[in-house]
């Protein structure tokens, strides 16, 4: 091979295709179902956007961005992910002045210079959504209950949510105070990131996977929030309860992003080991105001798509057709060939999927291909069915085969197929 794929990205293609439409058809209706609508970000930003954002001390603004100049020489990053871009959409295009709550929901790729393992790759999918326009906990619940919705739409088992307040501009910087004091005590058991860059945000050690002992350790930041932040959580929590959902309070989640305020919030299933974080969110405030607007609260959630893909129960997709086609025309020789397409055209408009063997191979492969491929029926337009204007159909599932004229075809394929 002269050139293969980039490391940490993948090829889909075949039956790995179809799940991958299927799974992004279902979370799409579950969105509009909560009056979400679909918005598109470009694939590259302002590099920017995502430093000020996501915040200078995160693994992704420091060694995780796909970041490059373009020919003017701006600074432009690949997506590491859409909630930033999607705040600058709301801004940008005016939509705050339709009042009230925007829901919007994405589908796409981001892009992360990260180790490629099980379930995590450099050029990764996500669906997420974002409800912009309320600090009303009501809307933190409705966005958690509808990421609990898509795995319970898949049939996963045993979820479980944690949840947390990281508190607001108002409460955070006393606590970071507190914090930044504690960890002096405590960075020579700091591991190397964090003794690096703890001076520049202490709340990150909550985030890293090394520092379990220290954290265990640290004053949280619940046991800090102002009255209002204690407030939203408590009102939240009730919600959440009054739903009928479950939930854990977990106070050393933080989540890996700086932009994120009071609520945060990750689904786990438990049963997939050291990787079992299913999706996660949370509510960022001051996001409009990094983004140069006034203030504009509003809480999203994201989901990576691989990793759903990877763990979803069999028992789900027991309903997923991978047929290519409902109707496979045999085309032994090139005489036949105009015909097999003009009639080919009839039934796609009737709605029909119709795939026509041109490849010009052996009558016997071309039958073998008609049974791959899950249609119903198989049309054959050889010289024999041209000289007597009429098709010789045949029912792949049953084996019975009979002569259609070719203008009754289109008729018959529907009835047959009722």
């Amino acid at each position: 091979m002269k050139y293969t794929r980039p490391r940490g990205t993948q090829d889909l293609f075949g039956d790995s295709m179809v799940r991958w439409r299927w799974v992004e058809d279902k979370l799409a209706r579950l969105a509009a179902s909560y009056g979400y609508s679909e918005i598109r970000t470009p694939i590259f930003e302002m590099s920017d956007l995502f430093i000020r954002t996501v915040g200078e001390a995160t693994d992704i603004v420091t060694k995780e961005m796909y970041a490059f100049k373009d020919r003017k020489g701006r600074d432009l990053t690949l997506r590491p992910e859409n909630t930033a871009p999607v705040m600058r959409a709301f801004i940008e295009n005016g939509l705050q002045r339709s009042g009230g709550v925007s829901r919007f929901f994405y589908i796409g790729p981001m892009f992360r210079y990260d180790r490629p393992q099980a379930g995590r790759y450099r050029q990764f999918h996500q669906f997420g959504a974002e409800a912009i326009g309320s600090d009303n906990p009501a809307v933190d619940a409705e966005i958690i209950d509808m990421s609990l919705k898509i795995y319970r739409t898949f049939e996963f088992q045993g979820l479980e949510i944690r949840l947390n307040s990281v508190g607001c501009p108002a409460c955070r910087p006393a606590y970071r105070q507190i914090l930044g004091s504690s960890l002096e005590n405590l960075k020579g058991e700091l591991c190397d990131d964090c003794a690096q860059r703890y001076a520049v945000n202490p709340m990150r050690i909550f985030d890293c996977k090394e520092c379990g002992p220290v954290k265990a350790r640290l004053p949280v930041m619940t046991d800090h929030l102002c009255a209002d932040c204690s407030e939203h959580f408590a009102s939240l929590q009730r919600i959440l309860r009054e739903m009928g959902i479950s939930f854990v309070h977990d106070p050393l989640l933080v989540r890996g992003l700086d932009y994120y305020t009071r609520t945060a919030f990750e689904i786990l299933h438990p049963g997939l080991g050291g990787q079992n974080a299913l999706c996660g969110g949370g509510r960022y405030d001051g996001l409009a105001e990094d983004c140069g607007a006034g203030r504009v609260p509003a809480i999203g959630f994201s989901a990576g798509i691989e990793r759903l893909l990877e763990n979803i129960p069999d028992k789900a997709v027991v309903g997923i057709d991978f047929s290519k086609a409902d109707i496979f025309f045999v085309v032994p020789q090139k005489e036949g060939y105009a015909r097999a397409m003009n009639l080919a055209s009839q039934l796609r408009d009737r709605g029909m999927r119709v795939e026509v063997d041109l490849s010009g191979r052996a009558i016997k492969k071309q039958i073998k291909a008609a049974s791959e491929s899950g249609a119903s029926h198989a049309v054959f337009t050889g010289i024999e069915e041209l000289r007597e204007n009429a098709a010789a159909v045949k029912n792949l599932g049953s084996g019975e085969q009979c002569r259609v004229p070719f203008a009754d075809l289109a008729a018959f394929l529907e009835k047959e197929r009722e």
